[in-house]
């Protein structure tokens, strides 16, 4: 197979499709025009939806791009070899054009003869069909046609795998326009990765029914990076030139070889300065505050690496020659993009700082003696801070207890009395707690420790959700006693025992992980504009909560809440799904129970 640079396969993509009648169209900014219902474009289809819509494209019925996204659910899991914030989606679309044959086959090919995949190694996968919808035979014929062409007879449930909607169908949760889709698979040391789909719309939902469209439209998707990993045969994103330059900075300038946090940092500083560039500025308003998010977690894993001081320009200087050749504007914003980093990397440095001084006259510059290192908690010659100070060091300063652990373990102290961070937290919640009784909203039948335990919980299940199926969940409706949790929230589906699994499994590592939990009081507008979206937020008074689950600085979740919380995490128990019910015409239910 041969061997492409990412720009030699997004060259190749745009120039294939221009050859069979598709006109190019530029990438849409990041942030969405006239559309408050995402903060980010997180998808190349994204831009589009109003002309798979019915709407007549000024370029006509064929097109073809190349569209820059931000995936804002998966910025927790970045640091493994397949997540990241921001990438390119290649994509190609046909407008009540041609259909499901054309499109499988340009797709096929475009794979096979203009990137040299290997057609033995190609797998596909159709619709089932259902009592609502029938059998995509069209594309499971289109794709025994193009396997035939290659001179391979492909059979159904050896190379075509049939799934049901939950796997191969599009739609949105409120309806309108919809289809089955194929997705393209190419086997790589013995696995199946996904390298693009094509959505064929051609039904309208409404209610619980399917009805034809009355048009038909192709949207064809295809992530960059991970198309270059196949090309360029290798398992992780960071070692494809489209990161592989910004990476080995990064590891040049640590002292410490912590892969995690080296690409943590490729990804958030590349993801920032396209933000930047199109016109996002850190604050602690929506975009704004994904930015300084990304920008402060990158920080926090410099140090942990131990690079000397500010560093963030000279990432972000790599990440704009990467792609400047493609969009020019990295370029003529070259200096603006680079100015803003370091200024908000001295600010947080500064925050640091300041934190880092006061945990100085707090143990003072006494360092332990001889035999002192690795010493307890409790020990009577313990000169660290106590567990009250070192909660206020996290409250003022933003320090970490981790990181104030750290520092004093090198030092061979510890913190005194570590249970008091969480007691003290605790003893703030409950203060306000007593302020606002009776003022609890969603369902919370009372305010007894396991109602708490599970109201706390459906933050957790409503996080995990999002990240797991996306940005459209949010809760309508949930239901608390000090049995179980109840949880409503809009899909077409029930999950699928895998992301049941993939759900409990999520929820339980951040419970495994302690994470405090904390909350701040705010003006209602300013509230709303710092959390990526707030369930019944007329109910809300002027004032209102914001709870974060996890660091302020890199949170698993942030929501405008009044009810009841635990002060950490592991206060909770085993998470575990009990069951699954339809509600009502696009809307599940959720049961669980802690154990």
């Amino acid at each position: 197979m041969n061997t492409f640079s990412y720009k030699e396969i997004r060259d190749r993509y745009i120039e294939y499709f221009k050859k069979n009648n598709h006109q190019e169209i530029p990438s849409a900014p990041l942030v969405p025009e006239n559309d408050p219902s995402v903060l980010f474009v997180n998808a190349g289809m994204f831009p589009l939806v109003p002309f798979l819509q019915g709407e007549t494209h000024p370029k006509g019925t064929r097109l073809v791009d190349s569209q820059r996204c931000v995936r804002t659910g998966d910025i927790d899991e970045v640091g493994d070899a397949s997540h990241c914030t921001t990438f390119e989606m290649l994509g190609n679309w046909s407008l009540n054009d041609y259909f499901k044959k054309e499109a499988i086959t340009m797709t096929v090919k475009f794979f096979v003869e203009e990137l040299g995949f290997d057609i033995n190694k190609i797998y596909a996968t159709v619709f089932k069909g259902d009592e609502t919808a029938p059998k995509d035979t069209e594309s499971i014929q289109a794709w025994k046609d193009i396997f035939k062409e290659y001179g391979i007879d492909a059979e159904v449930g050896d190379r075509i795998i049939e799934n049901g909607k939950e796997d191969n169908w599009w739609g949105l949760a409120t309806g309108g326009p919809c289809g089955p889709d194929s997705e393209v698979f190419y086997e790589v040391n013995g696995k199946k990765l996904e390298i693009g789909n094509n959505v064929f719309m051609e039904y309208l939902k409404t209610g619980d029914e399917y009805n034809p469209l009355g048009r038909h439209n192709v949207d064809f998707g295809g992530g960059l990076d991970r198309i270059a990993c196949v090309s360029q045969g290798v398992d992780n994103f960071y070692e494809t030139d489209i990161y592989k330059p910004i990476f080995d900075l990064v590891k040049s300038l640590g002292k410490n070889d912590i892969l995690i946090s080296q690409r943590i940092i490729t990804d958030h500083i590349k993801a920032a300065t396209w933000m930047i560039m199109d016109g996002v500025e850190p604050s602690r308003n929506e975009q704004g505050y994904i930015l300084r998010r990304i920008i402060r977690r990158a920080i926090r894993h410099g140090k942990k690496l131990g690079i000397e001081g500010l560093f963030t320009r000279k990432v972000g200087d790599i990440a704009i020659q990467q792609f400047s050749p493609i969009w020019n504007k990295l370029e003529t914003d070259r200096e603006r993009i680079l100015n803003i980093l370091e200024e908000e990397e001295k600010k947080f440095s500064k925050t640091l700082e300041n934190g880092l001084k006061e945990l100085e006259k707090i143990i003072g510059s006494k360092t332990s003696g001889e035999g002192n290192t690795g010493m307890l908690p409790g020990s009577e010659n313990l000169t660290g801070p106590t567990g009250v100070q070192a909660f206020k060091l996290y409250e003022t300063y933003g320090l970490p207890l981790e990181l104030t652990e750290e520092i004093l373990k090198e030092r061979g102290l510890a913190i005194k009395n570590v249970e008091q961070f969480t007691e003290t937290q605790k003893q703030m919640q409950e203060l306000s707690r007593t302020s606002s009784a009776g003022m609890f909203k969603g369902g919370l039948a009372d305010t007894s420790d396991m109602s708490t335990k599970y109201h706390t919980t459906t933050h957790l299940l409503l996080a995990a959700l999002r990240k797991i199926l996306g940005d459209q969940v949010y809760q309508k409706g949930s239901n608390i006693t000090p049995e179980r949790l109840r949880f409503d929230y809009p899909s077409d589906n029930k999950l699928t025992p895998e992301q049941v699994k993939q759900v409990e499994e999520m929820i339980n590592e951040q419970i495994q992980k302690a994470l405090p939990i904390t909350y701040e009081e705010l003006p209602k507008e300013e509230a709303l504009k710092m959390v990526p979206f707030a369930a019944f937020s007329e109910k809300y008074g002027d004032i209102v909560k914001v709870y974060t689950i996890g660091e302020k600085t890199n949170p698993y979740s942030v929501e405008i809440c009044n009810g009841p919380h635990v002060s950490n995490t592991q206060e909770l128990g085993k998470f575990k799904i009990s069951k699954q019910e339809n509600v009502a015409a696009g809307i599940k239910r959720i049961k669980a129970v802690l154990e």
